[in-house]
């Protein structure tokens, strides 16, 4: 059987941190972005197989639920990794991608509005939580606090622009009244891995990530997280774009099936509501 081909988020093959080093500025947009296929080349896959955009904090799950729809599939599947809304412009722009995996729902239902992904195919597969997070020996801080940190105390999210996690970030901020007094304190990631690594080697003060961004992770602590009224609910939905071959039908309906939910909890990600439509 053939295994998954999984394209990181850089060139580099140097793991998941490697967001450059913050500047002593206020704002920083990070550039690491997804897997461009038309800029660099699209690998070359054979007849049977499936290309899939993921969002990066997919990154950890993804390969195991590859695996387990390969025990019955022998489509080569190669996997390429990025911020929601640079791969969702990448298929915009024409690049060969089956399915899209993405960190929440407007990206997907863009390309639905523009005739690139089929909407009947589309599911929310799994939810997630936000986080604040800080540096190992961070004090205690909740997200109602965040602007009670000193002056020129730095916050990192994804930047809200490209990055759903970012977008999360933002909406919770203004729905705390914050959103507008931290402007200035905020640091931009081009992705969640990156904003993570931020705070893990104690550039920021405080950074916004998924809760399973998490799990395993050292030099970071959880100083709180995001529930209530206030807080939004981070999203994972898939479709299938371009021709919409059976191949990337039956992978996307696999990534709503119990296999693939329970594979899903394990590496700490929620289950869809009874309510939202799946």
């Amino acid at each position: 059987m053939t295994r998954a081909r999984l394209i990181p988020l850089t060139r580099r093959a140097t793991g998941w941190e490697t967001a450059p080093t913050i500047r002593p500025v206020h704002r920083l947009a990070a550039c690491l972005t997804g897997f461009v296929w038309i800029a660099c080349g699209v690998p070359s896959v054979s007849d049977a197989s499936l290309t899939v955009a993921a969002a990066a904090s997919l990154r950890r799950v993804m390969p195991e639920i590859v695996d387990a729809f390969q025990q019955n599939d022998d489509s080569e599947i190669v996997v390429s990794y990025g911020a929601s809304g640079d791969l969702s412009r990448q298929v915009e722009g024409g690049a060969p991608i089956d399915a899209v995996v993405l960190a929440g729902a407007e990206p997907v239902d863009a390309l639905s509005r523009l005739g690139l992904a089929d909407p009947a195919s589309r599911r929310i597969v799994a939810t997630n939580r936000l986080v604040l997070i800080g540096p190992l020996g961070s004090p205690p801080l909740g997200f109602a606090d965040l602007n009670r940190l000193p002056q020129g105390a730095r916050i990192a999210i994804g930047d809200p622009r490209i990055v759903p996690a970012g977008q999360y970030a933002r909406r919770a901020l203004e729905n705390l009244g914050l959103w507008e007094k931290l402007r200035d304190r905020l640091v931009y990631g081009g992705h969640v891995a990156s904003v993570l690594a931020y705070a893990r080697r104690g550039e920021v003060e405080a950074a916004v990530v998924y809760k399973t961004e998490t799990r395993g992770v050292d030099r970071i602590v959880v100083l709180d997280e995001a529930t209530g009224d206030w807080a939004p609910l981070p999203l994972v939905v898939a479709a299938v774009t371009g021709p919409g071959s059976p191949r990337a039908h039956r992978f996307v309906h696999f990534l709503a099936a119990e296999q693939s939910r329970a594979i899903f909890r394990r590496h700490g990600f929620d289950l869809p509501l009874e309510h939202e439509p799946v």
